[in-house]
């Protein structure tokens, strides 16, 4: 059920919460599909829901300080310059986790990855359900993310007990992931640019590169992925007749001779390109098309995170 967020419809996400259910709700980046993350049985619940498997961990979403000190062991100095900087926001930190989260929110791992998140209606879902909240995208495992309440509802319908409602997500990535060990660590490129983050930590390690037993979230190899085939190609590449039964996902202009073309920027704004990615592949998906073609963008700011995501998506297809 899809309701808005008023203030009754949080107190009934809240309790569901509590209870040990599953709500889909709104962040800044993406929509999530939410269980209390000190119940092992509830986060179970997720995995079941998304047909997820249980090697790949979740991030945990908390309020405020008091509540992130319950899922965590300790806060090294660096992370505290990070949360100064960009929480509430799209950032997600890996640190070593509290005795209290469950091994399956971590898939056994002795790290939690965890974020304040800055959409209002998460903060107020979270405060009121006062617990954190384990919540990975609200979609099918490996599928397209979703941007929107009607996309939780097509792709997981009655698994999720309520979806509040919260409108098109503003970043339309999901949240970068630093892992704070001897030297911060970027394991997935997202909402927040490394330009941002070398900004106030100087350098970065990386470790981005897919793995068949992941750290956090986004690191397999094929992931994001429509139903369509999907394949990376400027159109100058893509034979005329090839062209009428395709569709295009452009980054700025339209090209021609495709059978239908989306543009997810016609500025030119990455940040644009980014909150606008999932939706046109949601769109272009549901067209029966024979394939869909994709234009590389620039990999500097959150270009990085789109050609990410579009080379996750086109793993299973490109030859």
């Amino acid at each position: 059920m899809v309701v808005s967020p008023t203030p009754e419809n949080l107190e009934r996400a809240a309790h569901i919460i509590r209870s040990g259910g599953l709500v889909a709700f709104p962040t800044e980046t993406v929509y999530g599909l939410g269980a209390n993350a000190l119940d092992a049985l509830a986060v179970a619940k997720i995995f079941e829901a998304k047909a997820r498997p249980s090697f790949n961990p979740l991030i945990v979403h908390v309020a405020n300080r008091e509540m992130l000190e319950v899922v965590v062991q300790e806060i090294p100095a660096v992370a505290e310059r990070l949360m100064a900087c960009f929480w509430p926001g799209p950032l997600t930190l890996v640190l070593p986790k509290s005795e209290r989260v469950p091994g399956i929110v971590t898939a056994g791992l002795p790290t939690v990855a965890v974020r304040i998140p800055a959409h209002p209606v998460a903060q107020a879902l979270i405060g009121r359900a006062g617990v954190p909240v384990a919540a990975p995208s609200a979609n099918p495992f490996g599928y397209l993310s979703p941007t929107r309440a009607e996309h939780v509802e097509r792709m997981l319908g009655e698994r999720v007990d309520l979806i509040l409602d919260g409108g098109r997500t503003e970043f339309g990535v999901e949240s970068t992931i630093v892992l704070l060990a001897e030297k911060p660590t970027l394991l997935r490129y997202g909402a927040v640019a490394v330009e941002e983050l070398e900004q106030v930590l100087g350098s970065l390690e990386f470790q981005v590169a897919e793995r068949e037993k992941p750290l956090v979230p986004g690191q397999l190899p094929q992931h994001y992925a429509p139903r369509t085939p999907i394949y990376m190609a400027l159109p100058e590449e893509i034979p005329p007749e090839l062209r009428k039964r395709v569709g295009y996902l452009a980054f700025q202009e339209v090209p021609k001779g495709f059978k239908v073309v989306k543009v997810l920027s016609p500025t030119g704004n990455l940040q644009e390109a980014a909150a606008h990615l999932f939706e046109a592949l949601h769109q272009l998906d549901r067209l029966g098309l024979e394939a869909i073609y994709a234009e590389p963008v620039s990999e500097e700011g959150l270009g990085r995170a789109i050609m990410d995501r579009l080379r996750r998506a086109s793993q299973g297809t490109e030859g």
